[in-house]
């Protein structure tokens, strides 16, 4: 799945990212065409107008409404993330095993390379590892709300990487 300029973020959202205290994100993040309201929990320090800093994010955070040239950034960057998703949702799930894999309720797995389908809301209540060789790929498929309990960890193991992860 190639994600354009949308790898440049470790999440990237049109709707909205929120946390709780004591999250640590490795990476950028940005929400887009809404405005950086649409972050939430993270206390941002706004940088230079053009992006914020927060104590749980070890990257920058942007926001639509920042000062040029984030909003056209961001632009492509969401056109990109919509290219890619239409890609991964398009790809077939072969494994019946796969479709709504313990109802949705996740924690204390090992997912291996693949395609995992869900109908369900998925709740990540415990570590969850991805196992892997740097080339494997995951592919996450849902169109219900998907959250990760807080304190969990998401654990690549094997050699996976995170650029091969897609939710």
């Amino acid at each position: 799945v190639d994600l354009g300029t949308a790898g440049n973020y470790v999440i990237l959202a049109k709707s909205g990212i929120s946390t709780v205290p004591d999250s640590t994100i490795t990476g950028d993040i940005a929400v887009s065409p809404i405005t950086s309201t649409a972050m939430t929990g993270f206390s941002e320090t706004n940088a230079d107008g053009t992006a914020a800093t927060s104590d749980q994010v070890s990257g920058f955070l942007y926001g639509a409404d920042y000062l040029d040239p984030t909003p056209g950034i961001l632009t492509t960057s969401v056109s990109d993330m919509e290219t890619a998703y239409a890609d991964a949702a398009s790809r077939p799930n072969p494994d019946a095993a796969r479709i709504n894999l313990k109802g949705g309720l996740l924690g204390g797995d090992t997912m291996t390379p693949g395609v995992y389908t869900f109908e369900v809301e998925v709740k990540i209540d415990d570590d969850i590892t991805f196992c892997g060789s740097h080339k494997d790929v995951f592919i996450i498929q849902t169109t219900k709300p998907l959250s990760l309990s807080p304190n969990k960890k998401v654990i690549l193991a094997c050699g996976a990487k995170a650029e091969n992860i897609f939710w």
